[in-house]
């Protein structure tokens, strides 16, 4: 009788809890760090979209997602999403749905870090404009981690990169090397195949093809829709236990670089640094060291199921940013953590924005400094990849036009005091004595 009035009294106990969840927990006082990285952060986020009222407050509830409280508007968390794929490599969703469900999930700033391509960006930043919420361009880049003694063994390992608004400072160069790795997922595919036959589980190429849709290079999920659609298995959980796992029956290797070239490519051309899902590595300490050495910023840390322990004492010892995302896909089921289930702190936001804009701002000047040298329309249209502009399709060409935009472009990206930096200004000033220009229109 005692172990039952005990339980009764446990669920009682968790009964109120979760009613005081329901009506939203008990809200804590924010730490002057916490309030100072809420500050920053929310600058940041609502940078090119109305500023925010001078009378709000700040509040965090239990999970420490952040909100921000205002006099006449309902309560916003700034919730980020860092790491979530389309249907322009493995996913489920069209950048354009993901961006949505986004939106549904209360996703404030969303990175859409498709595997080896970034096809998919201009299109997610379309439909974010929509729904009002910021995108970051990223991409997650397939490589091999060689050790140097013959001891160990190669293993893939995937980089995340993150850019500025403004994309690669050199997106040509980005471009042709994720291009080469396309090429090599293609040879990839064939070949899971060719052992997938040889083990008597026949697949053709043009059905993987089909599941991957046009211009999209095949993966190893593509794969895997392919075995059960056939009947080989019964879900994609056991194509990958079985077969396709790294270093399965029917695992291949592409031509993926070395993931120390990948991270040095990254940080040669404005971009941020972040070592994916580190706990599914064999040898996590010596990637991470040898990647450190070669420029990486940051590691994965924290999980829809809350933060590695582990992972987070490396990223210490190894000084890197601690970050996180639900690696979605839309693939349905309750394996997947959903869009937006990690729980960043704001604190890490924050460490994240504080490392990553400086390298933003060299990026968005090295562009803007291309088109100064050499003011083409083509230099101009690497200023507005992925700007809430685009250039007009008559060619017709206005005086001064160019500078407005570039300025346009500037009050997006960039916060009043990285506007005000000497670099900038001296861009400016050489813009405004050079006039002329391309024609081009607003996006409304």
């Amino acid at each position: 009788m005692m172990g039952t009035n005990g339980n009764n009294n446990n669920n009682h106990s968790k009964n109120k809890k979760k009613k005081n969840n329901k009506r939203g927990g008990t809200k804590k006082r924010m730490t002057v760090e916490q309030s100072l990285a809420y500050k920053s952060v929310s600058e940041w986020v609502y940078l090119d979209t109305i500023p925010s009222s001078a009378n709000s407050a700040i509040a965090i509830d239990d999970d420490f997602k952040v909100k921000l409280v205002h006099t006449k508007v309902s309560a916003e968390k700034l919730v980020f999403e860092l790491h979530s794929h389309s249907i322009c490599s493995d996913g489920f969703l069209s950048p354009s749905k993901l961006v949505e469900r986004a939106h549904q999930y209360g996703v404030k700033v969303l990175s859409l870090t498709d595997h080896d391509t970034m096809a998919g960006i201009p299109q997610a930043l379309e439909a974010a404009r929509r729904v009002g919420i910021k995108i970051i361009p990223g991409v997650e880049i397939s490589t091999i981690f060689t050790p140097r003694t013959e001891s160990g063994s190669e293993e893939p390992v995937h980089v995340l990169a993150y850019y500025s608004c403004c994309g690669p400072a050199n997106f040509q160069k980005v471009d042709e090397f994720l291009g080469n790795i396309r090429e090599g997922r293609y040879l990839r595919a064939k070949n899971m195949i060719s052992k997938l036959n040889k083990l008597k589980l026949p697949l053709r190429w043009e059905n993987v093809e089909k599941i991957a849709g046009d211009g999209v290079a095949p993966g190893r999920l593509h794969v895997a829709r392919a075995m059960v659609e056939a009947g080989h298995v019964e879900n994609l959980k056991q194509a990958f236990s079985r077969y396709l796992y790294d270093g399965g029956p029917a695992y291949s290797t592409g031509s993926e670089p070395d993931a120390e070239v990948a991270v040095k490519l990254i940080c040669e051309t404005g971009g941020v640094a972040v070592l994916a899902h580190p706990w599914a590595l064999k040898n996590p300490v010596a990637i991470i060291r040898r990647l450190k050495e070669a420029g990486l910023h940051g590691l994965e840390v924290y999980r829809s199921d809350g933060k590695l322990a582990a992972f987070s004492d490396l990223a210490e010892t190894y000084d890197l940013l601690k970050l996180g995302g639900s690696d979605y896909h839309a693939r349905g089921g309750n394996s997947e953590s959903a869009l937006g289930s990690v729980s960043l702190p704001v604190v890490a936001v924050h460490e994240f924005l504080k490392v990553a804009r400086p390298i933003w701002c060299g990026a968005i000047k090295n562009t803007v400094d291309r088109y100064v040298s050499d003011p083409t329309e083509l230099n101009l249209q690497h200023i507005l990849r992925y700007a809430k502009i685009k250039l007009a399709k008559n060619g017709v060409t206005l005086l001064n036009h160019n500078v407005e935009l570039i300025r346009e472009c500037l009050s997006q990206w960039l916060t009043d005091e990285e506007q005000k930096s000497a670099n900038f200004e001296v861009i400016r000033d050489v813009l405004e004595n050079q006039g002329g220009g391309c024609d081009c229109e607003a996006i409304i």
